[in-house]
């Protein structure tokens, strides 16, 4: 146990009524209509954030206060009353910053309850934005005894929603919150076992909460589960587990929560769980391979009950719809089960990046459980959803049958939702290659990955949300090469005109005359992909390695059985395999590739793949090492976050440096929370060792003089980042105000990597405050090197960005950099 008092004498002490204090609603501000830009991108403008970071920022202290720029600009601050809901709202309160304080009596500890912002910084210390205002966001603070300052960045929703905020004193320091519980349904006579649910704990003191555990009662039967840590201050999404085999009915089923520790309750709260027939829709909970948490999917099942080879369809939600809600608009079909995964939340990640790879998990997940005919595979979605079926349509070609996008938009480049839109290519190199990362967004750069599959676009000719012009486009892109897509246009119909806009009859008849053709019956194959770590193949054909890391990578291939040959183009392809599993043992083929000299291969029954490798020109090689990049990991400083990440901390620099990586490393976790209903393990770096934690990305802040696990990790790392110091190859940065964000790969792993939050200073640490990483499609490059005010000037204050080649070198030919300064 890490505690000073034990946790039960800290209730007890806490618990006295004579220390409960009433909430402190906040009613009066200051709003500050200053320029910030945060979206998705690296790129970010944030002035008041950068005054802040460098110690010039001076708190208004009346509503005649004003802001000075570093352009010497005079901007006002302006008295703001939230109204008798208490909520702060109005045209003025959009995208700047809103100044609030209390004043304490006394030092204690606090909950913040923020809802409709994007984020706020408490005394100084940066807390993850309830955007979305749900309200069940709750940050632990400390109050310092005199005045303790907030500054809450607006949202682009904020005029609209409003913002409300207040401070709430718990009697109990410790304790378990059920409002954002992620529960399965209990099914009325299926034998489930043991369930996985999951709860929050918040954790209002200085000390982690290690070694307590949680235990489940319903109807006198009792489950312990060992609970994660949670940080100081902080709050922590943690599993348990609960017997349901006493429930025979379906009913609303109370279920106590206790938080043991030393065998003794600290902490205890109820939460219902529904009880279903298993022939209604309903949710399932599993354990993400993405970092461990419990996430869920629903499912609407077939009619008459689960049939094997019967077909399943995935259908993607749009933003701010609950799986469960999507299962539930569609009616149950004779031929096959539904399957809604989250995308991690309502909004999540826009079925991009971490929403994919979620997606991607509840498919494999519900083809091991339904048994589906594995060439019946189908995907629809509605609204965000839509761009989803777009996008992983686009991404996964080979793993559908048909996808029918309803009332959807292709591409993140053109529609934003709330994190806005993925920027145009800019006039400097620096801007393209911060982009470039984010190709994998571009589902028109992807559309000819449609060639293989049916399309069935379905959209209200009235939506006003996403307009129907949307769905025209693609329907004039895919006119121009595509000869199986269906086309309709609902008369009248809005953004969602009822269950029709998901549930469309002839969606399903359209589905029910397709299936993903076999291997042996494939011969034309047209494929890019921007990233062989995400996708690389397409039935026989698979990029191994780009020469351009990000890059659109091409394969246009024809493969005639009778003629035993292979020929067709590529672009930025630097290995490429090829199965030759459907020719004859002993045939000898000829493969030609961009018109260069044919090979000539001998199908080898043990060696039934071929790798052909391109410098210059095509040869047959072996397999790539499996260290390099390529299909396995490629690469961008997003990777890391993929393979249950850890956070570690740095705890040997000063004070100061100390206190940053602490405070960047909860908050990081805390918006991971929020975004992606997710949970992290926070380290400290004396108490971490690498194998602990095999095949595991690791999140590293700090830099090598204040982080210990530098030296263990990043030794032959051609980026260094030192105090007043960073180098990138033989490039030299000086000075104490430049940040970095930096991926490289795990030595002893071949999956897992490293991304690295540091600062040659704690001004450029602090400058790596935003968290754009979790905005899906926002463009991250393996390195990007950057002085602080970038926060002021953009582009141009990148020192060095690009990518690394593919034995993980700094890649000359795909890098923007300064000269040493």
């Amino acid at each position: 146990m890490n505690y000073i008092l034990p946790v039960f004498l800290l209730l007890f002490c806490f618990s006295s009524p004579l220390l409960a204090q009433k909430p402190h609603q906040f009613t009066t501000g200051l709003i500050l209509d200053a320029e910030v830009s945060y979206g998705r991108e690296a790129l970010i403008k944030d002035e008041l954030a950068y005054q802040l970071f460098t110690g010039d920022f001076i708190a208004p202290t009346s509503a005649d206060a004003t802001f000075k720029t570093q352009s010497g600009e005079s901007l006002p601050w302006k008295a703001v009353n939230a109204d008798s809901t208490h909520t702060f709202r109005g045209d003025g309160i959009s995208e700047g910053y809103i100044y609030l304080y209390y004043d304490s009596d006394k030092e204690q500890s606090a909950l913040l309850n923020v809802a409709g912002h994007s984020m706020l910084f408490f005394n100084g210390i940066p807390y993850a934005g309830d955007i979305y205002k749900y309200g069940w966001l709750h940050s632990p603070v400390q109050l310092k005894k005199g005045r303790n300052e907030i500054l809450v960045r607006a949202s682009r929703f904020t005029r609209w929603n409003g913002l409300t905020a207040k401070l709430v004193f718990p009697e109990n320091p410790i304790s378990i919150y059920t409002a954002d519980a992620t529960l399965p349904h209990i099914l009325v006579g299926e034998h489930q076992g043991t369930l996985t649910g999951a709860i929050v704990i918040i954790n209002s003191t200085d000390q982690p909460l290690k070694g307590l555990s949680i235990s489940s009662t319903i109807n006198s039967k009792t489950i312990t589960t060992e609970m994660a840590s949670v940080p100081a201050m902080a709050t922590r999404k943690v599993a348990f587990h609960f017997d349901a085999g006493t429930i025979t009915k379906k009913d609303s089923i109370s279920c106590l929560l206790q938080l043991i520790d030393r065998g003794k309750p600290i902490a205890e709260s109820t939460v219902s769980i529904q009880a279903l027939h298993p022939d209604e829709p309903h949710s399932r909970t599993f354990i993400s391979e993405i970092d461990g948490s419990v996430q869920y999917y629903s499912v609407v099942p077939q009619t008459g009950g689960s049939q094997v080879n019967s077909a399943l369809f995935l259908s993607v939600h749009g933003a701010e719809v609950e799986a469960i809600s999507q299962a539930r608009a569609y009616k149950p079909k004779d031929w096959g089960v539904i399957v809604a995964p989250t995308n991690r939340r309502p909004r999540g990640f826009n079925w991009e990046e971490w929403g994919r790879i979620d997606a991607l998990e509840v498919l494999e997940i519900a083809k091991g459980h339904y048994k589906p005919d594995p060439q019946k595979i189908y995907l629809t979605g509605h609204s965000m959803g839509g761009h989803g079926t777009w996008f992983l349509g686009a991404t996964y070609p080979e793993k559908w049958a048909a996808i029918a996008p309803c009332a959807g938009y292709p591409s993140l480049l053109a529609y934003g939702s709330a994190d806005g839109k993925i920027p145009d290519p800019g006039t400097s190199e620096t801007n393209n290659l911060l982009l470039q990362a984010g190709n994998g967004s571009n589902v028109l750069s992807l559309i000819r990955n449609y060639s293989s599959l049916g399309i069935y676009i379905h959209h209200g000719d009235s939506d006003r949300v996403v307009p129907v012009d949307y769905a025209r486009q693609m329907r004039q892109e895919l006119s121009t090469f595509h000869t199986d897509f269906s086309y309709y246009e609902y008369p009248g119909g809005s953004h969602w005109f009822g269950d029709e806009s998901v549930d469309w009859p002839p969606i399903f008849d359209f589905f029910s005359h397709h299936s993903i053709p076999h291997d042996s019956s494939v011969h034309h194959l047209n494929f890019t992909t921007a990233n062989p770590a995400v996708s690389s193949s397409h039935y026989w054909a698979q990029i191994h390695q780009q020469e351009k890391s990000l890059k659109m990578s091409k394969i246009l291939l024809d493969r005639d059985m009778s003629h035993k040959t292979i020929k067709g183009s590529t672009e930025n392809v630097a290995v490429l395999r090829l199965s030759l599993h459907n020719f004859k043992e002993g045939d000898t083929i000829q493969v030609l590739l961009d018109d260069q000299e044919a090979m000539d291969i001998v199908v080898d029954p043990n060696h039934r793949f071929v790798y052909l490798h391109h410098a210059g020109q095509w040869s047959l090689g072996t397999a790539p090492d499996t260290h390099h990049k390529g299909k396995l990991r490629n690469g961008t400083f997003k990777e890391p976050f993929n393979n249950r990440m850890v956070f570690v901390y740095g705890t040997k620099g000063d004070q100061e440096e100390n206190a940053w990586a602490y405070q960047k490393a909860a908050y990081d976790a805390q918006v991971w929370y929020y975004r992606g209903n997710g949970a992290v393990d926070l380290i400290a770096d004396k108490d971490f060792k690498p194998s602990k934690y095999p095949d595991r990305g690791v999140v590293i802040y700090g830099n090598a003089q204040t982080n210990l696990a530098w030296k263990q990790l990043l030794a032959d790392s051609p980026i260094q980042v030192k105090k007043g110091l960073i180098t990138v190859g033989d490039q030299v940065y000086n000075g104490t105000d430049i940040g970095a964000y930096f991926m490289w790969p795990r030595a002893d792993s071949e999956v897992a990597s490293i991304a690295v939050i540091s600062g040659s200073g704690i001004t450029g640490m602090k400058a790596t405050v935003s968290n754009q990483y979790f905005a899906a499609g926002s463009g991250y490059p393996d390195f990007t090197i950057f002085s602080a005010d970038m926060l002021i000037n953009g582009y141009k204050s990148i020192k060095s960005t690009g990518f690394y080649n593919n034995e993980w070198k700094i890649d000359k030919k795909n890098l923007a950099a300064h000269s040493s300064l």
